[in-house]
């Protein structure tokens, strides 16, 4: 359970960073998302968990290769 949460935390954190280093904002990647700036907001807290096929669309759109994320995760 330690080691499942720390790798959830590990993929929040990826992913804020990735949408931080492409200059965007929360509301940008919601809008490219068709979702609420909310659902990114609780994304990125960890009050709202995602499923794979969302976090690949998230990777997408902030322009972070999946295949480094699962390196990473793994």
């Amino acid at each position: 359970m330690f080691l499942q949460k720390n790798r959830r935390l590990l993929l929040l954190k990826m992913l804020k960073e990735a949408r931080l280093e492409q200059g965007m904002r929360q509301i940008d990647v919601a809008f490219a998302l068709g979702r609420p700036q909310s659902y990114i907001a609780k994304v990125e807290s960890g009050e709202r968990k995602i499923d794979f096929i969302e976090v690949m669309d998230f990777c997408r759109v902030v322009r972070l290769d999946p295949g480094k994320l699962i390196k990473r995760l793994g």
